[in-house]
């Protein structure tokens, strides 16, 4: 799996005006809090910080076409329902928009991607239309790139272009299950694989020694046998001219590791190259609950030794100390149920399992339910006590959740405001920033949510406020651990002012924030974070102001004031 790239070097920039949120005025009394005073700070070297990240998740196939020469390469060519079959979206597609600014303009300094390893060919009908593998979660060959998404080498490309631009990423894995089994894709053998029963939910053992859903073959991951490599996978191999390379890798693996050449070990050797070969920077994990809490462990032990090894022979590649990051998709899971999750007749700690962060099921509640400060000191008492060292990562729309917090796109400068404000780290899902519609006429099920990126909407003076409006708040919060990492504090209710400070490891961060603000002439109290004297900047106008008598008075249009010492 090894290949030889040459980098290219862009230099990316954005420049910010300011624009209207639809956000209301509260009326409420005045009440201030006395908070520790920090020295002001700058944004200039201040470190990345998982806990804090503005993460973006697309789906490769539905979000830009960069190479249309790879849209038919399987001839995946058979009707299928609205949105299920490939749109051609592609790895080079996300390169351009990296290489264009697009995330950088908006903020982001990590890219999950959907799982890009080869799927099934053939197409399967699970209910809601014929359907083919586009989303990436049915592999047939965890060892190299589905053709209709790239290459190797553009997976290469892509990882080195994200890290030139600050940017890191997160490889979508799943070990759970194969593929689903057609005439193309033929079934592994029933020591590596079950094809009954069904998940009933009822208690641990009936959600993870089970299948999914119907021809889902659910991998063996509680088994220590010692398997033969499935025979499709041989023949696959050696009609391709690797079978004796990927044999030779798999006895140094397993003699370097000492691990057993169980079915899990087997799909841990494969995704971990990719940390060592490309330096993947971490794991969003799906279907975290369908498998025993053990073997994330060694997928997390493993996945942080190839990471060492790839910082070690590639010294000028670091981006920094940060050690591999492991996210979680444990379905159902929320901030309230703290370090566990409750199968009925046992509880786990999945973060004592190899997981740095789960995904956080419960947020879009927590956002319909919650005003700015209930939603923002919850989360940061949440984090800054039974989950100390640990985050969880918030969303307000998915690629399979059917009931986001603003189906409809009536609340979308609410819901930036909510994500990217809140503790934790922020999940944008493509086009949350455009208000790219979830409502599709005739797709069923979850592909209505997975519609082609609404890039032509950008052409309109609507979608580019709203992109301006995302991509202040993103860009505040990717400068600013405090914001995601920090610790809350409410300033004065009337008018909704707070701040956020951020004090580790040498790193002193601290911002004040303004929120259903009056239009025009306003003062907020900021002694709390910055002496007078101190000039500051709104973030949100590009308005600087000097603190005086404890106060800044800032004199915008805008009700959103985000204030940072001036750099």
């Amino acid at each position: 799996m090894k290949h030889l790239l040459t980098t290219t070097f862009l230099v990316l920039f954005c420049i910010l005006i300011s624009c209207k949120s639809d956000t209301k005025t509260a009326s409420s009394t005045i009440e201030t809090a006395a908070l520790e005073t920090a020295k002001p700070v700058t944004t200039e070297n201040m470190p990345f910080i998982w806990e804090g990240a503005n993460v973006y998740f697309l789906l490769a196939d539905r979000f830009k076409n960069g190479d249309t020469t790879n849209d038919e390469v399987l001839e995946r060519k058979k009707e299928t329902g609205v949105l299920r079959g490939f749109e051609g979206g592609d790895i080079k597609g996300i390169i351009q928009k990296i290489e264009e600014g697009y995330f950088t303009n908006l903020g982001i300094n990590a890219l999950w991607v959907n799982p890009l390893v080869e799927q099934i060919h053939e197409s399967v009908d699970e209910g809601t239309g014929n359907t083919y593998a586009f989303h990436g979660y049915w592999a047939k060959d965890w060892t190299t790139i589905d053709p209709n998404f790239g290459t190797y080498e553009d997976l290469k490309k892509l990882v080195e272009i994200a890290h030139k631009n600050g940017i890191r990423i997160l490889m979508d894995v799943v070990i759970n299950h194969t593929g689903p089994v057609t005439d193309k894709d033929p079934v592994w053998s029933d020591d590596w694989v079950r094809a009954a029963p069904q998940c009933s939910y009822k208690d641990y053992e009936t959600a993870v020694k089970c299948t999914l859903v119907e021809n889902l073959p659910d991998i063996k991951t509680e088994s220590d046998e010692e398997v033969k490599l499935p025979e499709a996978l041989k023949v696959k191999w050696e009609k391709e001219g690797r079978l004796e390379a990927e044999m030779d890798e798999l006895e140094i693996f397993f003699a370097k590791t000492g691990l057993k050449r169980s079915p899990k070990n087997y799909i841990i050797k494969w995704l971990t190259d990719y940390v060592k070969e490309l330096g993947i920077d971490g794991y969003r994990v799906d279907t975290v609950k369908h498998v025993e809490e053990g073997v994330w462990s060694v997928l997390a032990e493993q996945a942080k030794v190839a990471f060492a090894e790839w910082k070690k022979n590639n010294p000028d590649k670091v981006l920094d100390n940060n050690e591999f990051y492991v996210l979680g998709e444990l379905y159902g899971y929320g901030i309230d149920g703290k370090r566990f999750y409750d199968f009925g007749d046992r509880k786990v700690d999945y973060y004592a399992n190899g997981f740095d962060n789960l995904i956080n099921f419960q947020f879009k509640y927590d956002a319909r339910q919650l005003n700015y400060e209930k939603l923002y000191s919850k989360y940061s008492t949440a984090l800054q006590t039974g989950l100390i060292g640990k985050s969880v990562m918030n969303y307000i729309t998915s690629h399979d959740d059917g009931d986001p917090f603003d189906k409809e796109r009536k609340k979308t400068y609410e819901s930036a405001t909510k994500l990217l404000l809140t503790p934790g780290i922020s999940q944008v899902y493509y086009g949350d920033e455009t208000a790219r519609s979830l409502i599709i006429d005739g797709a069923q099920g979850d592909a209505t949510l997975r519609s082609n990126m609404n890039w032509d909407d950008l052409e309109t003076e609507e979608t580019k406020s709203l992109l301006l409006h995302w991509q202040k708040l993103g860009i505040f919060r990717k400068n600013h651990p405090a914001i995601g990492a920090g610790k809350h504090k409410m300033i004065s209710e009337t008018p909704y002012v707070f701040s956020r400070t951020y004090k580790k490891e040498g790193v002193n961060d601290g911002v004040v924030v303004g929120l259903n603000l009056r239009k025009g002439t306003k003062t907020l109290k900021v002694n709390a974070i910055f002496k007078d004297g101190t000039v500051l900047t709104d973030v949100y106008s590009g308005i600087d102001t000097t603190v005086k008598d404890g106060s800044a008075t800032i004199k915008s249009d805008n009700d959103i004031v985000l204030l940072e010492a001036k750099k």
